[in-house]
């Protein structure tokens, strides 16, 4: 497939470069600041860098134009940095909106989904806690997640809980529409690999999916 990579430069979005090169995929990767990008692995002629203003949809009509799937890593690092996603997730859905490009994985967060069942008596008492501390950034995702609603894109929002920097295993619960129990972190790499995995898999089109170990 040829696909495009937004947020590359960051956790998630670099591992989604990665895996989708040793997958035998065409990427780009759209970023800000070319330097501050690089992968690992299998690239060769596989691998384009774009640079652009990721605040611009039409800076970004190049990137996408094309191409089989978008996917996105786009999100706040810090809750200085809330607002971010919706945004240029705006700028997204734009671009491949005038290039007709249809398919858009994202990266979300657990909390936006429903509650499990099932849960701890320590997870009821923390959950709360979490949402209060990370509320500007999950509003943030909100917006962005009610944007892809409101898009003609076929799209899939994929919703982690707390990531971490550990290997990727390809084995993790996903639940579509829905938030796999007891699910307590999931590194990076598994997020990628769970992105990866929604785009030949149509029950996850205009879905959240929960994913966890």
């Amino acid at each position: 497939m040829k696909l495009t990579v937004f947020g590359a430069t960051g956790g998630v979005g670099r591992e989604i470069v990665r895996q989708a090169l040793a997958e035998g995929h065409d990427v780009t990767a759209a970023v800000r600041d070319p330097a501050r990008f690089a992968v690992t692995g299998v690239a060769g002629e596989r691998l384009e860098v774009h640079r652009a203003d990721l605040a611009d949809p039409e800076a970004l009509r190049a990137a996408v134009a094309g191409k089989d799937a978008v996917l996105s890593g786009l999100g706040a690092r810090t809750r200085a940095d809330a607002g971010v996603a919706a945004k240029l997730t705006r700028s997204v859905l734009a671009a491949m909106d005038a290039e007709g490009v249809r398919r858009l994985v994202v990266v979300s967060a657990a909390p936006l989904g429903p509650v499990p069942d099932g849960q701890s008596i320590i997870e009821k008492a923390v959950l709360p806690i979490i949402n209060t501390l990370y509320k500007d950034i999950y509003a943030d995702l909100r917006v962005m997640e009610g944007e892809l609603a409101a898009s003609a894109t076929e799209w899939t929002s994929v919703r982690p809980p707390k990531l971490t920097n550990k290997p990727v295993t390809g084995r993790y619960r996903t639940v579509v529409g829905g938030t796999p129990p007891r699910g307590r972190t999931l590194a990076r790499a598994d997020v990628a690999h769970a992105m990866l995995a929604t785009l030949a898999d149509p029950a996850t089109v205009k879905q959240a999916v929960g994913v966890a170990y």
